[in-house]
């Protein structure tokens, strides 16, 4: 008996809907694991569907290759194949973001300067850059606003090798 159309539609977005482990070293040795949200695009690649709160060196929309792991039963990141153009920054606000406070006033001062992002939390936000925003306006405006934030992609490590 043939399917419906929708049914098809939903059997396809099933297979490309999928998670990718990253293994995040830790200084000790150690490492964290996250997984982030993905469309398999097929051969073991992937589009990145979410912003990173632990990885580093990918963002929003990137293409990686991540071949399915037998030890972990997860596609697992091995390296980006292209990079999206979007670039993160990850943001711990203190106090915690509740309307119309300090911390809720830099982050809607990020999304009018273009940026969206993801929460983890009240806390803890993941900020995407998307490729026509200015990654150094932003970091002006964190460093201004007197924020807590890091570097993810590209890493600050990456944007300033005369400092590493």
């Amino acid at each position: 008996m043939p399917q419906s159309n929708a049914l098809c539609a939903m059997n396809d977005m099933m297979k490309q809907n999928a998670k990718v482990l990253f293994r995040v070293p830790n200084e000790d040795g150690s490492a964290e694991v996250e997984t982030l949200w993905a469309t398999s695009l097929g051969g073991d690649k992937y589009k990145i569907d979410n912003s990173p709160f632990y990885a580093y060196g990918v963002s929003w929309e990137d293409i990686v290759l991540a071949p399915f792991s037998e030890e972990e039963q997860f596609p697992t990141f091995q390296s980006v194949v292209s990079k999206s153009g979007n670039r993160t920054v990850r943001v711990s606000f203190d106090p915690p973001i509740e309307e119309g406070n300090e911390s809720d006033v830099i982050l809607k001062g990020l999304v009018s300067l273009g940026c969206d992002y993801e929460g983890a939390n009240t806390k803890y936000i993941s900020v995407n850059i998307p490729p026509n925003v200015s990654l150094d306006e932003v970091r002006q405006y964190l460093i201004e606003k007197e924020t807590t934030w890091e570097h993810a992609d590209p890493t600050y490590d990456r944007l300033f090798p005369e400092n590493a």
